[in-house]
């Protein structure tokens, strides 16, 4: 009998001075009600949207405008970069396989085009018909046959993509379409930074699912503590880690999964197989100052390996630091971030 699970979950626990998760309305301060609330005391917000639940955690006197306009971002950006919206961009450009695009979409084809580049076409916003055949699109679950696969790779290729930057015109070529899901969280979270920002607020964090973005310190000065989900227990934690004005996002094939006959299929697909990929890694945590970036990263390098995903760190640690937990339990944590994580767990620092 197949057994199908999804999980929603926060794949980083922010541990702070209050609660980040979907219980923090207990400890809001809504300045509409209270206009002369304390700087210190956080304004929260829970918002549902990407399929995802988000909390948002502002401080400073423009606390809750910033907040209000940040849930106003959210909304409009899930709704242009929906793949199933019916009246969202990219589900028109899939249907049509040309279009106009806005600025947004532009930043993401541009963002999603150098991640291509760099990893070596492992990261592929043209792999969403695989995922649309396994069943992580609608929640349909299914094994697509060898033979399906072969045929829906053969499609699965972004450096295809035209771009006439003029004209702001996609073309698509047949039986292509594309999906920002891999990038559009991470991108979200720094939108709203840039939101934050605008408004003078002090202190600040977003929490994305896995991904949490944190603006500048804790009202008190002090780094914020991100707890980093242990993959196989939600209530237990890899390790913490502290950080000032950083992205944070971790990736794993226990976000989002099925089981049938014994096997579990996760959502991680490598386009290079068209299967979920098995890499010997449970979950790759990035750290860096662009949560667009982070996010992308950390499917990357879940998909590359440990061996792979070290080499590309090594090349490219001006940009971001890692977390990399292996399938065999093993911790291995770049040397940008060792002395600012912490862990109960033995851990192997990776050095340039």
């Amino acid at each position: 009998m197949k057994q199908i699970k999804k999980l929603i979950i926060f794949t980083l626990v922010c541990l702070t001075l209050t609660s980040c998760n979907s219980k923090t309305t207990d400890t809001t301060n809504d300045t509409s009600e209270n206009p002369t609330a304390n700087n210190d005391e956080p304004q929260s917000r829970d918002v549902f949207a990407m399929d995802t639940y988000m909390t948002l955690t502002a401080y400073g006197n423009n606390a809750d405008e910033a907040l209000n306009e940040a849930e106003a971002e959210i909304e409009r950006l899930d709704a242009l970069l929906s793949t199933g919206d019916e009246n969202s961009e990219i589900y028109a450009l899939n249907q049509n396989g040309t279009g106009t695009i806005s600025e947004d979409t532009e930043i993401l084809l541009d963002e999603s085009e150098k991640l291509y580049t760099d990893t070596d076409g492992v990261f592929d916003i043209t792999i969403y018909p695989v995922m649309d055949a396994w069943g992580f699109t609608t929640q349909n679950y299914r094994i697509p046959s060898d033979a399906e696969l072969t045929e829906l790779l053969k499609n699965v290729d972004a450096s295809r993509i035209q771009y006439n930057k003029d004209e702001k015109k996609v073309t698509l070529p047949d039986d292509v379409k594309i999906d920002f899901g891999g990038i559009a969280k991470g991108y979200t979270s720094s939108k709203i930074m840039d939101i934050y920002k605008k408004c003078k607020v002090t202190s600040g964090m977003v929490s994305l699912g896995g991904n949490v973005q944190l603006l500048g310190a804790k009202p008190d000065g002090s780094s914020w503590r991100i707890a980093v989900q242990s993959p196989d227990d939600t209530n237990d934690y890899l390790g913490v880690l502290e950080a000032k004005d950083k992205a944070v996002i971790t990736s794993g094939g226990y976000e989002r999964y099925f089981e049938e006959n014994g096997t579990t299929y996760h959502h991680i697909i490598d386009p290079a197989t068209g299967y979920p990929a098995r890499s010997g890694l449970k979950s790759v945590t990035i750290v860096s100052d662009d949560g667009t970036l982070a996010d992308g990263l950390s499917t990357s390098l879940f998909i590359m390996g440990k061996e792979k995903a070290c080499d590309f760190w090594k090349e490219h640690s001006d940009k971001f630091d890692m977390i990399l937990m292996t399938d065999d339990n093993e911790l291995y944590v770049s040397e940008g971030i060792a002395d600012v994580f912490s862990s109960d767990l033995t851990t192997n620092i990776v050095k340039k």
